[in-house]
């Protein structure tokens, strides 16, 4: 069965001002919820747009700003997992 990103929810989402680094708590159909860590938000050169790139490695910043909405997660994670 192919991907049908109609299904694809975006239950919650966490974006560090700083770094651009997206967090977010993601369900697909009936499945369980997952954390999908990225992508990155940065602003186009020359303009205010954004465009959205992979994560790739995290930089101290970033650890430091999961650091900080970790629990927040693992409680959104928690009860999701017990609404399932």
């Amino acid at each position: 069965m192919p991907f049908d990103a109609s299904k694809d929810k975006i239950i919650k989402k966490w974006e560090c001002e700083e770094t651009g680094l997206i967090v977010s708590i993601n369900k697909y159909r009936k499945g369980e919820a997952k954390v999908q860590i990225g992508p990155r938000a940065v602003k186009k050169k020359n303009s205010d747009q954004l465009s959205f790139i992979k994560a790739g490695r995290l930089t101290v910043e970033d650890l430091l700003w999961l650091y900080d909405v970790i629990d927040e997660i693992k409680e959104e994670m928690t009860s999701q997992a017990s609404t399932e």
